[in-house]
């Protein structure tokens, strides 16, 4: 046979073999063949939007930890962080870090961020509420705005009246999609049933550490983490974006070990597209990327 001919069942085999090359490829989430990290931008749900794996939480201790850096500092951690990759931050308007959010972001391009903040309670003005997010964060629009830390079973018939003006402010564009955090298991549970949620912000982790549970209060973890696992298979059946929270177990896991653990227990939930650990150093920020990146090479 010519060097340069191939036989018909040559060519079909090879060719079979190049399609599903291309198949494989299309329905990976990241390149055929390249390696996921937590820098990766990955589709939010079915909300149209990206994050960063990784997140930056600004709220630890209600934002107290972040705030003892001082403005400098916080924005430089800030800056090193989005230099790392992670270009999801995650804010409220009752962190004490709030007001520092617009300074912190200023020099970063926009248009590759993604802020999630969070309305606390029931404001008689919801959209002049929102509006303040966009004023302190010097943005005109927020990628995803919350409903703060829902406890009580039936909030989703409570809270209709700030529900529908979250509506009102994701048609004017001053937030692209909405959803909640939540602090109990019924509240979770609403959260999922309900068609409103885009977006959950769940805490999770494998040793259920102030992870949600029965009791309809917000500092009273549950134990079992079986019936959270339940809801964020049911939310990502849904299309929803799910966040995780909660990774270092509140700022409970000082045992390296402890951390590993569940950093490569979150990786390995499919259903979580991202996930939100509250950095206070540089080198927390390189030790949760290390942990996250070699999670992914393993699972």
């Amino acid at each position: 046979m010519h060097p340069n001919r191939i036989n018909r069942r040559d060519f079909i085999q090879r060719s079979a073999l190049a399609a599903g090359a291309v198949m494989l490829s299309s329905c990976s989430s990241t390149p055929f063949g390249s390696r996921r990290t937590a820098s990766d931008q990955v589709a939010l749900g079915k909300t149209g939007l990206k994050i960063s794996r990784l997140g930056m939480g600004t709220g630890s201790n209600s934002g107290n930890v972040q705030r003892a850096l001082g403005q400098q500092g916080f924005s430089d951690l800030v800056h090193y962080a989005y230099d790392q990759g992670i270009t999801y931050f995650d804010c409220a308007q009752s962190y004490r870090t709030f007001e520092w959010i617009g300074a912190a972001i200023k020099g970063l391009p926009r248009e590759k961020l993604f802020i999630q903040s969070k309305v606390p309670g029931k404001p008689e003005q919801v959209l002049d509420a929102i509006d303040r997010h966009r004023k302190a964060f010097n943005t005109d629009y927020v990628d995803s705005m919350l409903i703060h830390c829902m406890v009580k079973e039936g909030w989703t018939d409570e809270w209709k009246r700030i529900m529908d003006a979250f509506d009102e402010a994701k048609e004017k564009k001053w937030i692209l999609s909405k959803g909640v955090s939540c602090h109990s298991l019924p509240a979770l549970r609403n959260a999922t049933a309900s068609p409103w949620t885009e977006v959950h912000l769940v805490r999770v982790n494998p040793q259920a550490k102030h992870i949600d549970g029965m009791e309809q209060t917000w500092d009273k973890p549950g134990t079992d983490l079986s019936p959270v696992l339940q809801e964020i298979k049911a939310m990502h059946a849904k299309g929803r974006g799910v966040i995780g929270m909660k990774i270092i177990g509140n700022g409970d896991f000082t045992n390296p070990e402890d951390r590993e653990r569940s950093i490569r227990f979150a990786m390995a939930q499919r259903e979580i597209h991202s996930i939100v650990i509250g950095f206070k150093s540089r080198a927390e920020i390189d030790e949760a990327i290390e942990r996250v990146n070699r999670a992914l090479a393993e699972v």
